[in-house]
């Protein structure tokens, strides 16, 4: 358990505690804080037979929940296509085989744990039936939902859960963190990561910190009128253009607050960014992200967004 999670852990160990557990809690906030760990945690605290501040790890339902065999166990969450491929969306049969699941007696007599892991890409159908069993649970009926953008979800679905948001914690505490998992270059990789220390860890441990470091060469060298938008936006859509487009929003975020400061950004432009012009920029990225999900011409998305990258710049003779 992280530290900055430990406030959160207290929460539903006191729920529990007085007998107040809600039926549906909804662990919400951004990817790389941990909700997933502790939602595996939170399952296995509920299940255990001899529970304290947290699951004993030695009982009958402790053991059973680490072999993925508890009868009162179960889950949600993107299925593989008859093709093999994984699907996009979790779809209503899957929603309606665990509300059958779920209105059926608890086999050992305690909760019945089921997770929705990510809640928000149940398609709208998989939404209204689970709306009817948040509507009616059973007794001793706990759902979690884990959600990185639960804004998705629709209202009825969140105001039936209990939220616990994950936040980001200080930069001390995320820098001691990233250090204790063996980064040395704690700082570099949690600024990439604009202060999420679970993404700074999965970039610096993969290839994050290569591709952001391209993505920034691009960005500026548009700015200074240097290559083709057409070849960087080609290049971009081709692989990780979701990532690419993440990473561009952060560099122009922290450019724009470093120029506000007349310090030395992560572009590290030659000439003066507007802030203001900047910051509709930075929304517009984030909406070609959310466009790249969806059926479109994604190299045309992204090269009208370049294309108004570099009209950003100022005017050269």
């Amino acid at each position: 358990m992280t530290d900055w999670n430990k406030s959160l852990w207290q929460n539903v160990v006191e729920r529990q505690r007085r007998g107040a557990m809600p039926h549906a809690l909804l662990l919400s906030g951004p990817a790389g804080l941990g909700k997933r760990a502790f939602a595996a945690r939170l399952a296995a605290f509920l299940l255990c037979e001899q529970r304290g501040d947290d699951a004993c790890g030695r009982c009958r339902g402790c053991l059973l929940v680490k072999a993925g065999s508890h009868p009162d166990r179960t889950g949600v969450g993107i299925e593989l296509r008859d093709d093999g491929k994984p699907r996009t969306e979790i779809v209503v049969e899957q929603i309606r085989v665990l509300s059958g699941r779920l209105s059926m007696t608890a086999q050992f007599g305690g909760f019945q744990v089921a997770t929705i892991d990510p809640a928000d890409l149940m398609n709208t159908a998989a939404a209204n039936a689970l709306l009817k069993t948040l509507e009616e649970p059973g007794a001793g009926t706990v759902m979690i939902l884990v959600s990185d953008q639960s804004s998705r979800l629709p209202a009825t679905i969140r105001s039936r859960c209990q939220r616990l948001d994950f936040a980001l914690p200080d930069r001390s505490a995320a820098i001691a963190w990233l250090k204790s998992e063996g980064l040395n270059d704690a700082d570099t990789a949690l600024d990439a990561a604009a202060g999420n220390p679970g993404v700074a860890l999965e970039l610096a441990r993969g290839d994050g910190l290569a591709l952001r470091a391209e993505v920034a060469k691009d960005l500026a060298a548009l700015w200074a009128g240097r290559g083709s938008c057409a070849e960087v936006a080609n290049r971009w859509a081709k692989t990780e253009g979701e990532r690419r487009l993440w990473f561009a929003a952060q560099l122009a975020s922290a450019e724009g607050a470093a120029s506000a400061v007349a310090a030395r950004g992560p572009l590290a432009l030659t000439a003066p960014v507007d802030f203001n012009k900047l910051a509709p920029w930075f929304r517009e990225a984030g909406r070609v992200r959310e466009l790249l999900r969806t059926p479109v011409r994604s190299e045309l998305l992204i090269l009208e967004l370049l294309l108004s990258w570099r009209e950003l710049a100022p005017r050269r003779s």
